[in-house]
Parts: structure tokens; sequence; C-alpha cells
């Protein structure tokens, strides 16, 4: 992305929340404050492309992985949890629509300082008013590391939190990736992680490869390319090694049967992941 611009995929992905409010009506994912944040019409940002199949499938992820996301924060937070880190937040509502912010719930969005400022600008246009529980945290990975970001902005490392990365990983090294993993590992039992993950071109049938390489060469023209993609039992093993001790994988037929109630064919496509801590190290 550019230093002084906010990312074109947050647009997209924020484009994306607001289309699957108004097409499917939040069959999946309700959020009534998609569409007011966003600041334009889906069909205005995506055109003639909303219709297509390829658009359609992108909507049913970014909504299923907000909706993974969130569940397992209600969870969590059951469990005593009061932190939430929402990693490249985006134009996310969550913080306005915090069920838990009575309970003490406080919410920390970490993002790139001008993709931020885009969003300041962009609740400041809709009316909305940030809430107290709610800590903008901007972070420029270039000068900083993440928990010297979130150390800045009040973060408590020594109590457990949950971690939101949504549609982030495929665009880092897979150094920045095992990173960030590292980091939130480390941190006190009952600490989760949920993010998304695409599979290697390997995983696609032949036939397909062209078409895979068609699309990376469309992200790549934004700016913003896809870098890293992980097999499942390649992250799993990983994940393990950083000591994450529960693992929870939903591809997309899994995704489609728990979201929709609905049996698709096991295909290939991005999955989503929630990693936790629950053992204390030796």
């Amino acid at each position: 992305m550019q230093p002084t611009q906010p990312s074109f995929t947050a647009m997209r992905a924020a484009a994306h929340r607001a289309a699957h409010q108004v097409i499917e009506r939040g069959e999946v994912f309700a959020d009534p404050l998609a569409v007011p944040v966003l600041g334009a019409s889906p069909q205005a940002v995506f055109g003639e492309e909303i219709d297509l199949p390829r658009t359609r499938a992108m909507r049913f992820l970014i909504a299923s992985r907000s909706r993974f996301a969130e569940e397992s924060l209600a969870a969590a937070v059951a469990r005593g949890v009061r932190q939430y880190v929402v990693l490249g937040a985006g134009l996310d509502t969550f913080a306005h629509r915090n069920p838990f912010a009575a309970e003490g719930l406080r919410v920390f969005e970490v993002d790139h300082p001008a993709t931020q400022a885009w969003k300041r600008e962009r609740l400041a246009a809709s009316g909305l008013q940030s809430p107290d529980s709610l800590v903008f945290a901007p972070v420029d990975f270039e000068r900083q590391t993440l928990a010297e970001g979130l150390a800045a902005a009040g973060f408590d490392a020594a109590r457990p939190a949950v971690f939101a990365w949504l549609g982030v990983v495929i665009y880092l090294t897979r150094a920045t990736v095992l990173a960030t993993l590292a980091f939130i590992a480390s941190l006190p039992v009952g600490t989760e992680v949920i993010f998304d993950y695409g599979l290697p071109l390997s995983a696609y049938p032949p036939a397909e490869h062209a078409e895979r390489a068609a699309r990376d060469a469309r992200t790549a023209s934004s700016g913003e390319p896809w870098i890293t993609r992980f097999a499942p039992e390649e992250i799993a093993a990983e994940l393990t090694a950083l000591g994450f001790d529960e693992l929870e994988d939903l591809g997309p037929a899994q995704a489609a049967r728990r979201f929709l109630g609905v049996e698709r064919p096991d295909t290939p496509g991005s999955h989503l992941m929630r990693a936790a801590r629950r053992l204390m190290r030796a």
C-alpha cells in the first residue's frame, strides 16, 4: 500500500461486508454499520462484478471469517478474556457494536497509520462516535513491532487476549506471519488468534491454475500482491511448534455447513483457523 493512502484491500473487504448486508441481508454475518461506514453503495464499488461467482464467493468468505472471529470472541469473553485485538482492522465495526463493553472488553484496533486515518474520517462522516472501550493502535511495521505498538496503546501483555487477523496473512511474508504468531503464542494461557489463509496453487486442480494465476496478477496490480500460502498440515505444524495446543480449521465445505447449513463439495479454497493456548508450558 502507499504510505499516505488507505489499503485497497481494506476498502474491498469493507465493500464485501456491506454487499453481504444488501444482497444476502446479512444471512451469515449481520453488521448494521457496514453500509453506513463504507460511505458508498456496494454496487458502486463493484459494478457488474457484484454478481460474478468469484465475487459471491469472496463475500461468503469475508462474512464467514467475521462471524467465526466474533463467535470465538464471545466464547472467550465467557471464559473471562477482556482484551480483543483486531489486526489490520480496516473498516471493521465490531468496536462500535461491542456487546461486551459493559463487561469490560477493550478493543484494540491495529492498522497502518494511513488506513487508520482513513477509517477515522469515515467514522466522522457517518456520524459514529468511537466508544471509550476502543483504542486505536497505529503501527507502521517498518518502524516498530506489534508488541511495541500494543504496549504504547495500553495493551496488558500479562493478560490473555483474542486476536482477529482477517484478510491479512496472504499479503505478508512467511517470516512476518510466523513472527506475529510467535508473539501471540507468547501471551498468557487463554490467548487465541483467528485468521484466514490461502492454499498453495498445488492444492487446486491443474485446470484451475491459469485462472488462479490471473487472479494473483490482478491483486499484484493493485500494489498488494498475495505472498504467503499454507497447506493445512503445514500451518497446523507451525502453530503447534509455537505452543498453540487447540486448533480449529474450517475449509470451504465445513464453513458452508456451519454458517449456511448446506452441504457443499469439499473443494480447495481459503481456510479459517482458530489457534488457542489452553495449557501451561512445562
